[in-house]
C-alpha cells in the first residue's frame, strides 16, 4: 500500500514549544557540523567526516515521533541522527578527537558512534549495513513484548544493496514494528541517483507489503506529521513501513570534498540553500505565526553557538585513552 505524505496543514498545530525545540534540535545539528568542519579545517581532528548539514528536517522531524527507549540505527552521515535521538554535543566531540570520554571511547569514530541509553543502536560506515540490525532490534522489540519501534536511516545508495531487501521482506513477513528512512539526497557519493537507481522507488517497498509514504525532507513539519502515523501503527502491530525523505546535502560528501562542480552545478546548491534550507523554512512559518520573530531566533543561535564552542573546547582538552587500552571493548 502507497501512502501520499500528510501536510501538516491537515493536522491539529504542533504546540508552540514542540515547534521551538525542533527549531533548536536542527540549529544544534548545523552548528554542531559547521564546528566539525572547522576541526577537519585546523587538522584537529583525525580521518574524515561526513557532513549533515541541508538534512536537519529528516533526523529531527523523525526522532521527534519517537519515545527515548524506541531504536535507531544510523549511517556514515550518522552525526545528526545521533543529535536528534539525544545525544550529548560534547561526547560526540570527545568520540570525534578519539578521546576517551567519547561514546565509544574514542574508537569509533565518525561513522561509529553509538548511544543505548537514548536508543541509538550505532552509526554505520558500510551503506545499507544497519538494515540487518535494525530489523533484529523490531524482531528482539516484539518478541520480547518490549512496545519499541525502530528508525532504520539510510542514504538512497543503499536502495542498490540487497540486505535491505531481505530485512524488508521478513519485516513484512513478521509484522515487526521498523520504519525504513530513505534519506535521498540526490548523489550516490558523486553519482545522480537516477544514473544507478532504476523505476519507481516507492514501487520497491510496496512489492513487499510495506505501507510506503514520500515527504519533502526540507519540512520537519511535514516529516513529523507523515512519520508519526507510520509509527503508531507499527507500535500497534500493524507492521513495517517505508519513508521516502526528499533532501540534500548542502556540502560535499566527506569534509574534504569541497570543489563539486565535476558532479553537481553550483546553481543547483545555491538554489536549494537559499530556498530550501530547512532551518529557513521552519523559521519562516514560525515568524509568518508570529510565533518568534527574528531578533529571537538570533538570540537562540547566539545562545546554541556559546554551548557548542564550550563542547568543542571540553573536548580538545579532554584525555586520550592510554595505550594499554587497545584492545578493550574491540569485537572484531
Amino acid at each position: 500500500m502507497t501512502m501520499v505524505g500528510r501536510s501538516p496543514a491537515a493536522d491539529p498545530e504542533l504546540a508552540t514549544e514542540a515547534l521551538l525545540h525542533m527549531y533548536r534540535r536542527m540549529a544544534s545539528i548545523r552548528l554542531f557540523e559547521e564546528r566539525v568542519n572547522d576541526l577537519y579545517t585546523r587538522a584537529l581532528m583525525p580521518g574524515l567526516a561526513h557532513l549533515y548539514i541541508g538534512e536537519e528536517a529528516v533526523a529531527v522531524g523523525v526522532c521527534e515521533t519517537l519515545r527515548t527507549d524506541d531504536y535507531i540505527t544510523s549511517t556514515h552521515r550518522g552525526h545528526g541522527h545521533c543529535l536528534a535521538k539525544g545525544a550529548t554535543p560534547r561526547l560526540m566531540f570527545a568520540e570525534l578527537l578519539g578521546k576517551r570520554a567519547g561514546y565509544c571511547k574514542g574508537k569509533g569514530g565518525s561513522m561509529h558512534i553509538a548511544d543505548p541509553d537514548t536508543g541509538n543502536l550505532g552509526a554505520n560506515a558500510i551503506v545499507g549495513g544497519s538494515a540487518a540490525l535494525a530489523t533484529g532490534a523490531a524482531f528482539s522489540s516484539k518478541y520480547l513484548k518490549l512496545d519499541r519501534v525502530v528508525a532504520c536511516f539510510f542514504g538512497e545508495g543503499a536502495l542498490g544493496q540487497g540486505i535491505l531487501y531481505e530485512s524488508m521482506n521478513l519485516a513484512q513477513l513478521w509484522k515487526l514494528p521498523i520504519v525504513y528512512v530513505c534519506e535521498n539526497n540526490l548523489y550516490n557519493e558523486y553519482t545522480h541517483y537516477t544514473e544507478t537507481t532504476a523505476g519507481d522507488i516507492l514501487a520497491r517497498p510496496a512489492a513487499f507489503g510495506l505501507s510506503a509514504a514520500s515527504v519533502d525532507g526540507q519540512d520537519v513539519r511535514a516529516v513529523y506529521a507523515t512519520m508519526a502515523p507510520l509509527v503508531e501503527r507499527a507500535r500497534r502491530g500493524d507492521g513495517p513501513a517505508f519513508l521516502l525523505c526528499h533532501t540534500y546535502r548542502f556540502r560535499g560528501h566527506h569534509v574534504g570534498d569541497v570543489s563539486r562542480e565535476y558532479y553537481r552545478a553550483k546553481q543547483e546548491e545555491q538554489q536549494w540553500t537559499a530556498e530550501r534550507d530547512p532551518l529557513e523554512v521552519l523559521s519562516a512559518h514560525m515568524i509568518d505565526q508570529r510565533i518568534v520573530d527574528r531578533p529571537e531566533l538570533d538570540r537562540i543561535h547566539a545562545e546554541l553557538a556559546s554551548e557548542m564552542d564550550a563542547a568543542v573546547q571540553w573536548a580538545i582538552d579532554a584525555p586520550y585513552p592510554s595505550a594499554s587500552e587497545v584492545t578493550e571493548d574491540v569485537y572484531a
